[in-house]
Order: C-alpha cells, then sequence, then structure tokens
C-alpha cells in the first residue's frame, strides 16, 4: 500500500497541533486514493512524542533516533528523511507550513529527487489522480494542480483542516538512521520562547482581532479587553504584526495563520482579501469598522458602521454585564 509520511514538529515530549491537522488531510486523501498515513518523529530520544503523536493521531509512526538530532537543522532532518523515505517509498510527505518546514521541505524534495509545492490548502481525488489546492493572487483563487508521480514533498497551511483524534492509539517503530558525523554543518543556537507564552489561534473558539485603524500598539487595549470578556483570544492583521505592535503569532491570513472559530470579531480591519481568506470560515463574523464600504462587510454576518473606539469599549461592557 503506498504511503503518506507526516513529518511532526514539537518539543520533544508532544507534537504540535498543526501535525495533528497533517493527519486529518493525510486521512481525506487516503480513504480516496487508498494511501496509508504514517506519522515521523525525529530526535536523540524521540520515543515519547512519537508514543503522544500515535496515541493521539491513531496512526503509525516511526520514531526516528539519533544523536545528531538532539536539536533541529535542515542537515540532520534531511539526511534522516532521506533514508526514511528510501526505506518507506511514500507517494506524499506532509510538512507544516511554517519556519521549519520553509528551511527543509523543498530540499528534502530536491535530495530525494521529487517535487515540492509549498502553502497548500488541501487536495481532492479523482480516481486515481491527486489534485492540490493552494492560495493565490493574494488569495483571491485557489488554484487546482498536480505534481510529477514520486516522493511529493508538500508544506501545508496551518488551520487549513481541523486536528485530528483518535480513540485507538497506532503503533510505533523505531529506526536508526545512523548519520555521519560531519552531516550536520550548523549549530544550534537555542530555542526561545516569544514573551506572552505559547498562542495557538487555530485552536481559538474565539477570536477578536484588530487593524491598524487602531493607531498603535497601546490602543490594543481595547482589543484585549474584549477578548478577555469574551474568553478568547487577540489577532490582527498583517499591517499590525509587520509593524511589530503584536508578534506575528497574532496573525491571520494567507501569510499567517487560517483560523475558524465559533466567533471572529474584526475591529478596525478594513477586509484585504489577504486577511479575509484566513477567517472567512469561521461560524459567526461581527465587523466594526468606520467605513460603511469596507470589503470586510461582504463576509460579516453582523456589521456595525462606527469608531470602534466607542463601540467596542460598550461591548465589552454589555459583555460583562451579560456575564453578571
Amino acid at each position: 500500500m503506498s504511503k503518506i509520511l507526516i513529518i511532526a514538529e514539537g518539543d520533544g515530549a508532544r507534537v504540535r497541533e498543526a501535525s495533528l491537522e497533517l493527519v486529518t488531510l493525510a486521512q481525506e486523501i487516503g480513504k480516496g486514493l487508498g494511501w496509508s498515513p504514517v506519522g515521523v518523529v525525529l530526535g536523540s530520544n524521540p520515543a515519547t512524542a512519537a508514543q503522544d503523536f500515535a496515541t493521539r493521531a491513531g496512526i503509525p509512526v516511526l520514531s526516528v533516533r539519533d544523536p545528531l538530532l538532539e536539536s533541529y537543522s535542515a542537515d540532520g532532518w534531511i539526511a534522516a528523511l532521506a533514508a526514511v523515505i528510501a526505506a518507506e517509498s511514500p507517494e506524499l510527505v506532509l510538512v507544516t507550513h511554517g519556519p521549519t518546514g520553509w528551511d527543509f521541505a523543498p530540499r528534502l524534495a530536491a535530495r530525494v529527487g521529487g517535487s515540492t509545492a509549498s502553502e497548500c490548502t488541501g487536495a481532492s481525488t479523482e480516481g486515481a489522480q491527486l489534485k492540490l489546492i493552494r492560495k493565490v493572487f493574494g488569495g483571491k483563487l485557489d488554484m487546482h494542480f498536480t505534481l510529477p508521480k514520486g516522493p511529493r514533498v508538500l508544506t501545508v497551511q496551518r488551520g487549513a483542516r481541523p486536528a485530528a483524534t483518535a480513540s485507538t492509539a497506532g503503533e510505533v517503530r523505531e529506526m536508526l538512521p545512523a548519520l555521519a558525523a560531519d552531516v550536520v554543518r550548523t549549530v544550534s543556537g537555542g530555542i526561545k520562547s516569544g514573551p506572552g507564552g505559547k498562542l495557538d489561534l487555530t485552536q481559538a473558539q474565539v477570536i477578536v482581532s484588530g487593524g491598524r485603524s487602531l493607531g498603535g500598539p497601546e490602543k490594543f487595549d481595547i482589543i484585549r479587553e474584549l477578548a478577555a470578556a469574551l474568553g478568547g483570544q487577540v489577532g490582527a492583521s498583517r499591517p499590525v504584526t509587520d509593524a511589530g505592535w503584536l508578534p506575528p503569532e497574532h496573525q491571520v491570513g494567507s501569510s499567517g495563520v487560517t483560523v475558524k472559530p465559533k466567533l471572529y470579531v474584526a475591529c478596525g480591519i478594513s477586509g484585504a482579501i489577504q486577511h479575509v481568506v484566513g477567517m472567512k470560515g469561521s461560524d459567526f463574523i461581527i465587523a466594526i469598522n468606520k467605513d460603511a464600504r469596507a470589503p470586510i462587510f461582504e463576509v460579516a454576518h453582523v456589521g456595525v458602521v462606527g469608531d470602534l473606539f466607542e463601540i467596542v469599549p460598550a461591548l465589552t461592557a454589555a459583555v460583562k454585564e451579560a456575564k453578571g
């Protein structure tokens, strides 16, 4: 049976939710083509993370162990994954579209003589043919395309699929790639956590986002207060994160993350297509903007035309009052 390799990322003990999103896509593809998903966890001692992946995803997982994989390096991961691909002969390799995937995925495809595509959002199957989907022209259109047969290495946009869940754990197998001592030519400088702790907007049920109309980082307190009152998270448009008002993990859109919360509140966001493609799948969208012709109102379920500095605090007070 043909295989789909899912390359997991994590903290050494637990894989990230984004890796479980890849499992969902792999299962959709596998159902149409009869391909079998297999997880891959790399590290110097990846047994705990591999078991976590197998338990949460319910798929077989390869635990790829080597001392040179203690910390991430493109050299080490590419060499180890090339050995995995040689042993498993997959049709497809799925990678999260993020800094790590950007770094190694295209080079891995070149190493194994395969093909690659970045920032895919989905796939469809027609007969025995796999068609991939990604956004083009700033998110205005979906492009459906195929890649040559052989190892196809894809990076997949975060939030494009829900995270997989399972009731039965998969089997974990260990693989020892025996990497040559000189394969890693870079030295890790360590991993630093950003301020404010961990944030994953793709898992948030409520998101309150602000745009550059707020005027500066100090004005985001009203966004934070509404998000806190609703029990949600703070999002932002790209101009906000580009300006450094909020860290990049808050960015929603084609170059940020795709989110599908139960409630999305857009405050002072005009509705550029690059932002809209990242949030239009939300169950309920409220837009607040003083420009009645703002494109954001085209996707909003409820639109409020007015000054956000008056409306957002009033909405926060109303939410607090309703909650008692």
